[in-house]
C-alpha cells in the first residue's frame, strides 16, 4: 500500500503530464498571468478528479460486503488495512476542500498570494504544493508559533 504522500506526488505528476510537457510556469513571465492560472486550475482539477476516483473505489469496496476472513489474524490484518484506507480517504477529503478553496481563489484572482503577507507565494512552491496558502517564510513562522503553543 502506497503512502498518502507518494500517492499525492503520483497524482500531481500525472496531472502535469495531462496538462502537457511543453508548459511549466516560469519566473520570466508575469506572475499569475492567465496561462499560469490555467495551468494551476488544470493541475488542481486533475488532482481533485483523481482523489474522487480513489474515493469511489473505496466506497465500492466497502459496498461489496464486510470482511469475511475465517482466521482471526487475517481478519485483524484486513481491518487494520481498512482503517488505514479510511484515514487516507479522510485526509483526502480534507485535501479536496483545500483544492476547492484554491480553485475559488483562482476564479477570484487571489490564487498564488500569501494569506498572511499578501506577497507572491512563488511558482516553485505552488508547483510542488498547489494548495499552498502561505509563503515559505510565513509557513515556517506559523509552524514555530504552533509548536510553541503546543509546548505550553
Amino acid at each position: 500500500m502506497a503512502t498518502a504522500a507518494s500517492e499525492e506526488i503520483d497524482i500531481l505528476e500525472k496531472a502535469k503530464r495531462i496538462i502537457g510537457p511543453d508548459y511549466v510556469p516560469s519566473e520570466d513571465e508575469p506572475y499569475m498571468n492567465e496561462k499560469q492560472q490555467n495551468y494551476f486550475r488544470m493541475l488542481l482539477l486533475e488532482w481533485k478528479r483523481s482523489i474522487q476516483n480513489a474515493a469511489g473505489q473505496t466506497l465500492q469496496s466497502l459496498a461489496d460486503g464486510p470482511i469475511r476472513e475465517p482466521d482471526l489474524n487475517d481478519r485483524a490484518s484486513s481491518e487494520t488495512d481498512w482503517g488505514i484506507e479510511l484515514r487516507t480517504r479522510d485526509r483526502q477529503r480534507k485535501l479536496t476542500s483545500k483544492i476547492n478553496s484554491a480553485l475559488r481563489k483562482i476564479d477570484e484572482g487571489e490564487y498564488g498570494y500569501c494569506e498572511v503577507t499578501g506577497e507572491p507565494i512563488g511558482l516553485k512552491r505552488l508547483i510542488a504544493r498547489p494548495v499552498a496558502t502561505m509563503t515559505v517564510e510565513a509557513q515556517e513562522a506559523h509552524e514555530r508559533r504552533e509548536k510553541i503553543s503546543r509546548d505550553d
